[in-house]
């Protein structure tokens, strides 16, 4: 089994072959940090950024750039005024990380009264593909580039609560007619009509579908796709087990005035229980152990890149 991740590693990195990785990690530029408060939040930081580091130069050889640079950046975010580029990964704060952007770039006062909506479709923040080529390798050369990743089981079990479980005019029609059609034997009229209650397990017999009848979507695609980490050098690496802490200490790396801290309030669906490794757990039972091994499969690469333990 050792051995057969290993060949999948290795195909799974077959795209990052021919990227050059700068020969050393640029320092974090903690000039505005002082005393002890966040020793502890900087160590876990220096030893993400390490591992990550170390990880990509394993796979990785010095050659040129085959996937096409404004595809690469598109999850990108930029924030000009404090030089912070953040890459958007769905389902490890993105929501919140938007609304504090918007506050550094003078667009809002408070990132506690911007609406999901205004969030997400009010297209006030400017993405890195939009500027010119010269506009993009200034920012990925002098800017902070930042990454928040999240547990991969949870995030997918996060994505599948937020999108299925609850009435969506997007993804039910889209997404949920497509898949009760393929995967439910004898669906009724309705549910083929609505595409409303999709179960766990038939949304991971789309997931791991190699002809899905609808395409990815980013809430559950792999980070590795999304952001491309051995691509892009990320001067910092959060995580959402440790949000708060990680958010705050980057505001304070990047000059945020020192009132605004990260909003720890959940976005929507605020009385659901967070997902956690108990409701991930349970969520994991309605699936083969088969099904089990292949959802962990596909998000082996993310497992791996940002050091997290398998389920």
């Amino acid at each position: 089994q050792l051995s057969g991740h290993q060949k999948m590693t290795e195909s799974f990195l077959g795209q990052f072959r021919e990227v050059y990785l700068p020969t050393a990690m640029r320092p974090l530029n903690k000039s505005l940090i002082k005393g002890d408060k966040w020793k502890d939040v900087d160590g876990a930081q220096e030893r993400r950024r390490s591992f990550l580091y170390g990880f990509c130069k394993k796979y990785n050889s010095r050659k040129k750039l085959r996937t096409h640079l404004v595809h690469v950046v598109s999850r990108i975010y930029v924030e000009d005024r404090h030089k912070i580029l953040y890459c958007e990964v769905p389902k490890a704060g993105c929501s919140n990380w938007k609304r504090v952007l918007m506050v550094l770039s003078g667009l809002a006062t408070s990132a506690h009264n911007i609406s999901h909506d205004d969030v997400h479709y009010g297209k006030h923040l400017k993405k890195l593909d939009s500027y010119d080529l010269k506009g993009i390798y200034t920012r990925l050369n002098t800017y902070t580039k930042t990454i928040f990743v999240r547990d991969p089981m949870e995030r997918l079990v996060s994505a599948f609560r937020d999108k299925f479980e609850h009435p969506n005019n997007y993804y039910h029609p889209v997404f949920g007619k497509a898949i009760i059609k393929k995967y439910r034997q004898n669906a009724n009229e309705e549910a083929l009509k609505t595409g409303s209650g999709v179960k766990f397990k038939e949304f991971i017999q789309y997931l791991l579908d190699s002809h899905r009848p609808v395409g990815m979507d980013i809430h559950w695609e792999q980070v590795s796709k999304l952001c491309y980490p051995c691509l892009i050098n990320y001067d910092f690496i959060g995580k959402f087990e440790t949000l708060q802490e990680d958010a705050n200490y980057f505001l304070r790396l990047v000059g945020a005035p020192a009132e605004l801290r990260f909003p720890n309030f959940k976005d929507r669906h605020s009385s659901d229980e967070r997902t956690n490794a108990e409701v991930v757990r349970q969520y994991l039972k309605e699936l083969s152990k088969q099904e089990r091994q292949l959802t962990y499969d596909f998000y082996y690469l993310d497992y791996l890149m940002f050091n997290y333990t398998s389920p």
